[in-house]
Formats: C-alpha cells, structure tokens, sequence
C-alpha cells in the first residue's frame, strides 16, 4: 500500500527499552477533497531513511498496516493498529540529465553599439 502527500511534520528518532527499539514518526497530509493528516512511523534502521526529507515536500511512502492485540490487568482485550513505513520516496521532479543549462540573458546577444567601423581587424577573413 502507498500514501502520497505533503510533508507536515518529521519527528525526531525515539529510543525505547534497554533493547534500544527505535522509531520515528512522519505526517504527511494528502491532497484530496478533505484532506487527510497521515501519520506513519519508521521503526529500527528505517528511520533514517526520513533523514533527507523536509517539511512541505511531496512525497509516496509504502506502508503496511500493523494491527496488534493487548489484554488490560483487568482482563479486557483491546486493539491497536499503526501505519508502519518502509519506503519513502520524493514526488519533486528531478532535473532530467540532458537538460538544457540555464539561458544567459538576452542583452548578452544584443549586437555591440560603440564598434568603430574604422578600426583594423586583423582576421584572416
């Protein structure tokens, strides 16, 4: 599964346990009639897959869906599901190799006003 959107926020590294459990979460909001606020995290050494990516870039994550089940001292069970990145990638065009450089400016090309038709010129033609 994919989600695409906006960057709204990217959290920093959290470290759990003394297992050193690692997670990162990242909101991305999509662009729909009623947009959404999506967060995902990133677990382990996914998270830093987030570390080249900014707030207001466009973006498509691969998800999966995580559902978990959790039984309270009480004894209720309860359910929990997260969005669990493992793939981010920027939707921003990249410039294609064989571009074109930049254009100089136009009064770069404009002929040369103060030539002196009576100077020599030496030029073999």
């Amino acid at each position: 599964m994919e989600v695409q959107g906006k960057v709204k926020m990217i959290g920093e590294t959290q470290t759990f346990g003394s297992n050193g459990f690692r997670k990162r979460e990242i909101v991305v909001t999509t662009e729909e009639q009623y947009p959404q606020h999506i967060m995902v995290e990133f677990v382990q050494d996914k998270c830093d897959l987030l570390n080249s990516f900014q707030v207001g870039q466009d973006v498509k994550i691969s998800i999966n869906l995580r559902g978990r089940e959790w039984v309270n001292p009480q004894g209720e069970t309860k359910y929990f599901n997260s969005i669990q990145g493992w793939r981010i990638e920027s939707l921003q065009p990249a410039a294609p190799a064989n571009a074109m450089p930049p254009t100089p400016p136009a009064d770069a090309f404009e002929p040369v006003s103060d030539l002196n038709e009576e100077d020599h010129d030496d030029l073999p033609f």
